[in-house]
């Protein structure tokens, strides 16, 4: 089975860090995703799948893509995550800020291709919602559609 991914972004309008505004001008081509130990979407997320984007704190998931390439990591020493990061920042278009929020031990960066906005979705936000979600369908989460997101899946 094919799944999708909704990806929160950061959109503070601190300059540097407007994350959609960067996808879609598509001077930002990969998202990271990273904490001390896995967590989604690392290791469950796939080429070919499809990511739909919104901004944290808005409640219309507004653009879409297509997976191009996952690179996840384990375990990485503070030198690996440095090299990790500027080796991929023509793509991540990372903010300093961004830089420091995404050190961490375990790393997922996903490459995407094929960018579009789309007519707005009027979101669903559910209780224990990380920033990033993998769904069957995007309209397990759009209003009058979403279904409760329990995470009993055995993707996750």
């Amino acid at each position: 089975m094919i799944f999708l991914h909704l990806v929160y972004c950061d959109n503070t309008g601190k300059k540097g860090e407007k994350v959609l505004d960067k996808i879609l001008t598509g001077t930002k081509t990969m998202v990271v995703r990273g904490a001390a130990g896995r967590k989604i979407p690392h290791s469950r997320v796939f080429e070919g799948e499809r990511l739909y984007f919104m901004e944290k704190g808005s409640a219309e998931i507004t653009a879409a893509a297509v997976v191009k390439n996952v690179q996840n990591f384990v375990k990485l020493s503070d030198e690996d995550i440095t090299k990790t990061l500027a080796d991929h920042q023509s793509k991540l278009n990372l903010s300093d800020k961004q830089k420091v929020r995404w050190h961490k031990k375990c790393l997922c960066l996903v490459e995407f291709e094929d960018v579009e906005k789309i007519s707005p979705l009027a979101f669903e936000h559910q209780e224990n919602m990380d920033d990033w979600l993998i769904l069957e369908k995007i309209e397990d989460v759009v209003v009058g559609m979403s279904i409760p997101n329990n995470y009993k899946n055995p993707k996750f």
